[in-house]
């Protein structure tokens, strides 16, 4: 917790009380109002939490305003140009860069783990062959704590480790056997000869009847895709993994949680729903009408993947995610897909716009993340349990902090009651 730096004064019918204000090392000060309820017997109104700091945390940093996404300090436009994602995992797990020899380790433990229980295959062919995949990850994952029971002691430090390696190791097999299961192909287990991406993309398009070589083009650029969504900060889905901790949860049934929450089409569906839109154009003549559409204040229709609610100037993620798109569609062509080629066409004619640079609405990490995604192959349905694979470090970093916190409590939302008051009991023939 940061050390207390001065002081903010509340007054409440005619009473003054002094509140703690912190200062962390970038962003906004921090009012604490832990006592504030039993001081002065009132509670703080803000749905959606978008004010309050629920936790302390060294793991992320974002300012939305400057364009900043920071990793334990390191700028992600740095972290995804120059390293890796399991490079960046490292990182984000235990604060700074691996040497080489501390890497070479961590990505042996990542690999030699990526099998999972031979067992856990009946969960699949337990659901419809038309279960979204995310139904069925939140499902798998949460049902590891059933066979995984060596790693479930969130007390242990060992067992967090492990767990923690397991999950990493273990979720582009679960992400991609859900796939397969959902298309009607067998399942391809993992490669220990192959990167993380190469070996993700493997078991989603190998089969067993041909040979099958990952393009090193499109494996940088799904690391890429790893690697910008690793982490985000306090999100919708990381509050819920830690207030799912909270209670004590097994590291399983938390991560199953995030993965519910980021099933949500307003968190990890954004990259969908630009898919969705493209589609929705349909042809590259019909751009202007859509344009014109989104820049009509009387119209309520906006373009999906261009602005960022958090980001007010410019996606920190975008610039690099854009290099690995162009680099892929570059290899694949986008002559016989006509939704590329009304994305190449409609970032060219948004980019030439006034309109969109004076209201920053730049294409995101969303657009170009969804434009290499079908580019490669992937239907719309698996772009979110991607999302959840490359978050799953993430939520797992922001887990195994909360739980090292002296200061952890159950988590506990206070509300703003407008019910009736007390009332008796009527007879159902009273009423």
């Amino acid at each position: 917790m940061a050390e207390n730096t001065d002081t903010a004064k509340l007054t409440l019918k005619g009473k003054t009380y002094d509140l703690p204000v912190h200062s962390p090392t970038s962003g906004p000060d921090v009012i604490d109002i832990r006592k504030l309820y039993g001081q002065a017997d009132v509670f703080t109104y803000d749905p959606g939490f978008t004010s309050t700091a629920a936790c302390d945390s060294t793991i992320t940093f974002i300012d939305g305003d400057k364009g900043v996404l920071l990793h334990r300090g390191y700028p992600i436009d740095q972290l995804a140009a120059n390293s890796h994602y399991l490079e960046v995992c490292y990182l984000l797990l235990y604060g700074e860069l691996p040497s080489a020899e501390k890497l070479e380790k961590f990505e042996s433990l990542v690999t030699n783990h990526t099998m999972i229980h031979e067992q856990m295959h009946n969960f699949f062919r337990g659901f419809r062959r038309d279960a979204h995949p995310m139904a069925t990850m939140v499902g798998v994952v949460g049902a590891m704590s059933a066979f995984y029971h060596d790693s479930t002691d969130i007390n242990d430090p060992h067992q967090r480790e492990v767990a923690t390696i397991r999950l990493i190791a273990k979720m582009p097999t679960v992400a991609a056997m859900a796939y397969k299961y959902s298309i009607g192909q067998p399942f391809v287990y993992p490669r220990n000869d192959l990167d993380y991406a190469a070996n993700f993309l493997h078991m989603c398009f190998a089969v067993p009847a041909e040979e099958y070589n990952v393009n090193p083009i499109l494996s940088r650029a799904m690391d890429r895709i790893f690697t910008l969504h690793a982490d985000h900060e306090q999100n919708a889905s990381t509050s819920t993994v830690r207030l799912a901790s909270s209670s004590g949860a097994n590291p399983f049934a938390c991560i199953a949680a995030g993965i519910a929450c980021l099933w949500g089409p307003a968190h990890g569906g954004a990259n969908q729903a630009c898919l969705e839109m493209l589609k929705e154009i349909g042809t590259v003549d019909r751009i202007p009408e859509f344009i014109a559409r989104a820049k009509d204040k009387n119209d309520s229709y906006r373009l999906m993947g261009f602005g960022h609610r958090v980001y007010k100037n410019f996606d920190p993620r975008a610039t690099v995610m854009k290099e690995s798109a162009d680099e892929v569609l570059d290899l694949l062509g986008v002559e016989n897909n006509p939704i590329l080629q009304v994305a190449k066409e409609l970032e060219k004619q948004a980019l030439a716009d006034p309109y969109f640079a004076e209201k920053k609405l730049f294409p995101n990490v969303d657009f170009y993340s969804g434009i290499i995604l079908e580019a490669m192959g992937f239907p719309t349905s698996m772009f979110t349990p991607i999302f959840a694979l490359a978050r799953t470090v993430g939520w797992i970093s922001q887990w195994k902090e909360q739980l090292a916190d002296p200061q952890l409590r159950i988590g506990r939302p206070r509300q703003l009651y407008l019910g009736e008051l007390q009332r008796d009991y009527v007879d159902i023939e009273k009423r």
